[in-house]
């Protein structure tokens, strides 16, 4: 009986000291640069925030306290010349359906609001599905997939490991399949390294929106790199929650990472690796997908 007990307040010690802070370990030789944008290509871009979970900031982060964080539900428009693309799809209107699919523990540590689907809005600026070149999905977890079910036959760029993450990926991707035959449309890395990251997809040709494989939280998780005028901006996804786990830089705490994370040796290495990317170059902006503070800062979609 004591053995039993002393194994259980380990057991509870080791839980409890996965939330306490500590920084990862970032790598410091050599400085890793941003390559320039193109000249002359005007890419716009504007946020549609589609609906919020409310959870406790140390739950996002190691070290983060008992605030309250709005893990927003937003979607960027990417405008090109080229084409609208979005990233991500954010929350349909069917949310409350869908969230019914995610795991229970995930529900019991969040609450969970709606808004306006990103179909709706870009309905109200006069932007209907068939006019989108494409959503470009970060990764295809439920609140990332979900407003794909109010996009109809719009084209879901994907690599070949997130296709088969989608397909065999058990809970975390059941709403994706749940979906139906979506417009699948793969995309290869067939460009050399780009930031430090080890290959690179050009989606538009000419250096304006650069996606580089970051699988860690999922098998083909990405990061998209976007340049706008003087500002790049980096959409990561969820490597990190809130920004604190690029700044400091700091995984999630074991809980949440056992729940979300597919091989969390590999997120460590890609947030120590943004870390040095950020601090490097001034005019990066790191976006987590969730990180409502920073989704507030870019433009806004707004209806005319």
């Amino acid at each position: 009986m004591k053995k039993t007990l002393l194994v259980l307040l380990l057991l509870l010690g080791a839980l409890l000291w996965s939330f306490l802070p500590q920084r990862l370990d970032v790598p410091q030789p050599g400085v890793i640069t941003l390559p320039p944008g193109p000249a002359g290509v005007p890419v716009q871009l504007a946020v549609m925030h589609t609906g919020s979970m409310q959870a406790k900031a140390f739950f996002a982060y190691r070290g983060g306290g008992l605030e309250d964080r709005e893990f927003g539900m937003d979607v960027v428009l990417l405008k090109h010349p080229r084409g609208l693309l979005l990233i991500d799809a954010g929350f349909a209107s069917a949310w409350p359906q869908h969230l019914a699919a995610t795991p229970a523990l995930l529900r019991t540590l969040s609450r969970t609001q709606g808004g306006e689907s990103a179909a709706l809005q870009l309905a109200k600026v006069g932007i209907q599905p068939p006019q989108l070149a494409g959503v470009l999905l970060t990764h295809a977890h439920w609140d990332h997939v979900s407003g794909l079910a109010d996009l109809p036959g719009v084209p879901v760029l994907v690599n070949a490991e997130e296709k088969h993450f989608i397909e065999h990926g058990g809970e975390m991707s059941a709403l994706a399949r749940s979906l139906g035959k979506l417009n699948y449309q793969l995309y290869d890395f067939e460009h050399g390294p780009y930031a430090g990251f080890a290959a690179s997809h050009d989606v538009f040709g000419d250096g304006s929106v650069i996606v580089v494989p970051a699988g860690g939280h999922t098998p083909g998780s990405v990061i998209v790199f976007v340049h706008s005028g003087a500002r790049v901006y980096a959409f990561i996804g969820d490597l990190a929650w809130q920004h604190e786990g690029v700044d400091l830089p700091a995984e999630r705490p074991w809980l949440a990472r056992s729940i979300v994370d597919v091989n969390p040796a590999t997120v460590r290495a890609d947030l120590a690796q943004l870390h040095r990317l950020a601090a490097a170059n001034p005019q990066l902006l790191i976006v987590p997908a969730h990180d409502h503070r920073v989704m507030q800062t870019l433009p806004q979609l707004a209806a005319p």
